[in-house]
């Protein structure tokens, strides 16, 4: 069974995911580390995590498995979630994959640099409704694939 999985403290898409959620019937976990308001569903299931650096990612990473479905723009949860033959798309319909992941985390770390050195960096583009309807377009397709691709098994320790 493929599930849902959104890091929600920062996630512009989630009734787009409901939406794609309920026409599939998938199970959709709401990850955050405070209370937030989630449709009433089977479905949805809401959990709050502890506050505190990386724990959200911490459940969803612990979880996740071959075939699943991640929504985040947090690219080290990203890494950690394409290791385990899951699927990552961010909320602006981008699909991290392997070579995705790379070169985000390429990006991010020059632009840490050149912050540090002082330089002032641009900040990220606004999200508009172009961004929420290839997240939607991107979603589906995802599903769609997930449901064809064979199930990798881990090996005990991994």
């Amino acid at each position: 069974m493929i599930r849902i999985f959104i890091d929600s403290d920062a996630c512009p898409v989630k009734d787009e995911v409901y939406r794609v959620a309920t026409r599939y019937k998938l199970h959709v976990f709401v990850v955050s580390n405070r209370m937030m308001a989630v449709p009433t569903s089977p479905l949805i299931e809401r959990i709050v995590v502890d506050a505190g650096p990386d724990i959200a990612d911490d459940w969803i990473a612990e979880r996740v498995q071959s075939r699943d479905i991640v929504i985040t723009a947090d690219i080290p949860l990203a890494a950690r979630c394409v290791e385990k033959g899951a699927y990552v798309l961010e909320h602006k319909g981008r699909l991290l994959d392997g070579d995705a992941i790379g070169m985000a985390l390429a990006m991010r770390n020059l632009m840490t640099d050149l912050r540090s050195a002082g330089m002032i960096t641009p900040g990220s583009a606004t999200f508009g409704k172009a961004d929420r309807s290839r997240f939607l377009s991107e979603l589906d397709t995802l599903v769609v694939k997930a449901r064809k691709k064979p199930i990798r098994l881990l090996p005990p320790n991994g």
